[in-house]
């Protein structure tokens, strides 16, 4: 019997009938989860502090990000309750393609995690994703993109298997998805927002034949992102060069993906969570994002008629470090764009101060310096709830009380005054224009 006919309900709960389907869709406007990443415990506090509805986190040796600072176990612990306190949610990336040496480790952390609550794993390894259900079967299982789910049949097969939601492979379109969405009652999540990779769904072979760094193993060294020239065998030393501007091509670093203008489009295609690439960014990057995607969902949410884009979103998405941006598979196979279109990363603003507290008496900011910046700088400051604003540094107070001219030493902490309260995680970033302008 084709998928989407009138069945009976399996023990999974796993069909309806279509038209079923398409009436949720149409007529019941669910609110997508926002899933943010979090590389390490001060990036988790940004992303909850900027709206984030879940957090999600690499388990130790188990996960495709073995480069970030990552969590210990009495962090993951904290991590937990402190995301639980927040009625937030928090899943572990399990996501790594094990080796037979792995799979007994990866049976006891299963069952350390199990102890903690965790909300879900993400896990792309049918191996791991026996051991997750046969040693914690109360913990939901989200299928990992790597694991290429790209038709109903084989999203029905997951569900059979237990999992509770599927990450498709970026390369669906959003009609491919909404068919999916209709014909298989399992969650679906996609990304919206961060770095695309070359490779089909991250599952890429170059990093390991350049550098014995498997990304399949949580080692990618990026080399899609170096430059590239061409030679023929005879005359290795008079390369083709495809780019007019360097000596270099880029022709494997793609473009960063940005779905902000299409909020609409996705939650009417009925996507249960959007989520955010980028364990390994910073947390400027973590905050403008996530504060970005917050704002859009939210105003789509409250009157789903009457909304359009905001501008600011677009902007505020432009003064972190990226790649030029793009929709992805969304809307179809990306075609083949300028070979001399600049890929690397660029960005507005750089982040210079995270806001510890602001002192009601002096009315002063206490601020942990991340980048130098100096009096007379203007500083714009980034919080959830207000809009960005603009402020002259009139002074500088250092930790013995001396006034200074800047700022210049890593992670030093400095009182600024201003005269309105900011909140602790609130950020301060220069924006770079208008300091070379001022250069």
């Amino acid at each position: 019997m084709p998928i989407g006919q009138k069945q009976s309900r399996t023990n999974y709960g796993s069909i309806k009938k279509e038209e079923e389907m398409v009436e949720i869709i149409s007529s019941d406007i669910r609110k997508p989860e926002l899933v943010a990443p979090a590389g390490d415990p001060e990036k988790l506090k940004i992303a909850l502090h900027y709206g984030a509805d879940a957090v999600y986190v690499g388990a130790a040796g188990l996960n495709l990000r073995a480069y970030t600072k990552g969590f210990d176990y009495e962090q993951l612990k904290e991590a937990v309750k402190e995301v639980h306190d927040k009625n937030k949610k928090i899943y572990i990336a399990l996501n790594v393609f094990a080796h037979n040496r792995q799979l007994e480790y990866a049976r006891s952390y299963i069952n350390d995690l199990a102890l903690l609550n965790v909300d879900g794993f993400i896990i792309s390894d049918p191996g791991i994703f026996s051991i997750a259900r046969e040693t914690a079967p109360d913990i939901p299982v989200h299928l990992s993109t790597q694991a290429g789910v790209t038709n109903s049949l084989s999203a029905e097969f997951w569900l059979k298997q237990g999992a509770t939601r599927i990450i498709p492979a970026r390369e669906l379109t959003l009609d491919e998805l909404t068919e999916i969405r209709r014909n298989v009652n399992i969650e679906i999540e996609v990304f919206v927002h961060g770095a695309m990779c070359i490779a089909y769904s991250g599952r890429c072979l170059i990093s390991a034949y350049y550098n014995g760094k498997s990304a399949n193993r949580g080692e990618c060294k990026q080399p899609c992102r170096w430059g590239y020239r061409i030679s023929e065998n005879e005359r290795p030393s008079d390369p083709m060069i495809l780019n007019e501007e360097e000596e270099d091509s880029y022709i494997l670093s793609s473009r960063d993906l940005n779905m902000i203008s299409h909020i609409p489009d996705l939650i009417t295609a009925g996507i249960d969570a959007f989520k955010i690439e980028g364990r390994m960014k910073g947390i400027h990057y973590l905050a403008t994002v996530v504060r970005a995607y917050r704002k859009a969902i939210d105003s789509y949410i409250a009157n789903p008629q009457d909304f359009s884009p905001d501008p600011h979103w677009e902007d505020e998405l432009k003064k972190v470090s990226h790649r030029p941006y793009h929709t992805g598979f969304f809307f179809g196979t990306p075609q083949q764009v300028d070979p001399n279109e600049k890929t690397s990363y660029f960005a507005d603003t750089l982040l210079v101060g995270v806001v510890l507290d602001y002192d009601h008496e002096k009315k002063m900011l206490i601020v942990e310096q991340r980048n130098n910046f100096k009096k007379s700088d203007i500083l714009e400051v980034l919080s959830p709830d207000n809009e960005p604003f603009t402020f002259r540094v009139e002074k500088i107070i250092n930790k013995s009380g001396e006034e200074v001219e800047s700022a210049p030493h890593a992670q030093e902490i400095v009182s600024i005054p201003l005269n309105k309260e900011l909140k602790a995680d609130d950020i301060l970033r220069l924006q770079l224009n208008k300091r070379k302008k001022e250069s």
